[in-house]
């Protein structure tokens, strides 16, 4: 460990932030870096223990101790070794993950955990400043091709993986450039873009190919895909959005969340924020502005707080966010013990920057002006109740609690049921498990299609970035063991790749 008694000697400390009353006039990320004292005094509060739980809570097994050991020691090469061994993009993560690893801390059983997150996203900025960070380009190639549909986490995390291997990988993405969600999904101002464009051109300098608007299924064949390659990658992600089926939905001024947030990405990188509208599998014809309008979004999520983010920067008169569970508590209790991932009250960046937020509360009805516009929604309140034993709590409407609330601007970030399954998918046959998702399993990734594999939230459902990183690494591990009858690429539980 750096320093035995760093623990005792310095508490967690994050980066200093843009006053909210600052950032909101752009979409500039806000968080700034440590000074050299303050990182090294962080690295310092990691107790290298026995047993480091948060290898456990990471999805990517990241060697957590021994990084922060070399950051403390400010040797960066052996930091950046450690980190990429097992984390493909540590610049995403170190933004945007929830930080699994920080809950499992050992040091947060009694006292705030490590910054886990913030020293990973310092590894790799240093690294890039002192280009440690170099492309890696296999010495011999397979003779292999692969096809990877989707660009987000897991897709580039395979793509990647599988061409360490030695295999030629070429990407397809159906929009007009490559990221996915991490690109049209999560705001600038917490993943500016220049971040996922300095990736990529690193990945194609080490020889992945890669094919926009090339929606495959539609305007790109399968059974091209088919013939040309040894094996495919369906990475397309959990695209399909939750509805609300309430009266009133037709109402103009209801919308799915992803529809406003990948407007405003649009914008902000200077594009037609209605481009290839077409492709998605909800058209909407409409730019979507929440400027002087009273905004409400129904989902208490990520996805949901970044609509709050986005609205106050649009310059929204209001912002109200809705979630149907109770208030969760802000510290742990009796059933969310030390090291499992505790459901607190999170209160996000957008959150500090202004918004009205409401739990245990339904919507009833959306509400027409009479000219097909929304001008209210109607709302109850709701009572979480405990049910005959073994059996899980119901809510029930609180009496005399129905209400409307003003709002000309509705944000559905309710989460996401399935992929699409249209077009790709039902064409090319492969089995859906009971949740509509692409059935391969855990052990194999491989689809019912032999030569056709799935990783991501395409395969296990939305999650997280962390776990699309790991399933791409991971499905990629599997491929090249069809390919080759064996794999050079590790499995996370031994960490380092063998290349």
């Amino acid at each position: 460990m750096g320093k035995p008694t760093g623990f005792l000697e310095f508490t967690r400390e994050l980066p200093a932030k843009r006053s909210p009353e600052e950032r909101i006039k752009d979409y500039n990320e806000f968080a700034e870096l440590y000074s050299e004292q303050k990182l090294n005094q962080q690295a310092a509060r990691c107790m290298d223990c026995g047993v480091p739980f948060c290898h456990s809570g990471c999805p990517l097994g990241n060697v957590i101790p021994e990084f922060n050991d070399a950051v403390y020691r400010k040797n960066w090469q052996e930091a950046y070794d450690i980190l990429s061994s097992t984390n493909n993009f540590p610049e995403f993560t170190g933004r945007i993950c929830p930080a699994p690893c920080e809950s499992a801390c050992v040091l947060g059983i009694n006292q705030p955990p490590i910054t886990i997150e913030e020293i990973e996203k310092h590894i790799i900025e240093i690294a890039f400043q002192k280009g440690i960070v170099r492309p890696r380009i296999p010495h011999v190639r397979t003779g292999k091709k692969v096809a990877v549909v989707g660009s987000g986490p897991a897709g580039l995390a395979a793509a990647a993986q599988l061409n360490y291997a030695g295999h030629s990988v070429t990407v397809y993405e159906r929009d007009d450039a490559p990221g996915g969600l991490l690109r049209y999904g999560i705001p600038d101002f917490k993943l500016e873009k220049w971040v996922i464009d300095r990736r990529i051109d690193l990945m194609k300098e080490e020889g992945v190919v890669f094919k926009c608007n090339a929606n495959v299924g539609v305007n790109v064949s399968i059974n091209d895909l088919l013939r040309e390659y040894s094996a495919i990658v369906l990475a397309g992600g959990s695209t399909v959005p939750r509805d609300l089926n309430v009266p009133g939905r037709e109402l103009k001024g209801v919308h799915y969340a992803m529809q406003f947030l990948k407007q405003q990405n649009k914008r902000v990188a200077g594009k037609d924020p209605l481009a290839n509208a077409k492709i998605e599998s909800n058209i909407l014809a409409e730019e979507l502005s929440a400027e002087g309008k009273n905004v409400i979004v129904i989902g208490g999520g990520d996805t949901g707080s970044d609509c709050v983010g986005t609205s106050n920067r649009h310059g929204a008169k209001s912002i109200t966010q809705f979630e149907l569970m109770p208030k969760p508590p802000e510290t742990r209790t009796p059933y969310m013990p030390w090291p499992s991932y505790p459901m607190l009250l999170k209160t996000s960046t957008s959150h500090e920057e202004g918004a009205n937020r409401h739990w245990a509360i339904a919507t009833k009805e959306f509400i027409g002006d009479g000219n097909g516009n929304l001008k209210a929604l109607k709302v109850v309140d709701l009572e979480w109740k405990i049910t005959a034993e073994g059996k899980p709590a119901q809510f029930v409407e609180v009496p005399g609690s129905e209400r409307e609330m003003p709002c000309e601007l509705a944000l559905l970030a309710m989460g996401f049921v399935h992929p699409q399954h249209h077009g790709l998918l039902n064409e090319l046959g492969v089995e859906m498990d009971e949740r509509g998702n692409v059935k391969a399993t855990e052990k194999h990734y491989q689809t019912n299609i032999a030569k056709v594999f799935a990783a991501g939230d395409v395969r296990r459902g939305q999650s997280l970035v962390v776990w699309a990183i790991s399933e791409g690494r991971e499905c990629a591990r599997k491929v090249d063991e069809y390919l080759m009858e064996h794999s050079v690429l590790e499995s996370k539980d031994r960490s380092l790749l063998a290349l």
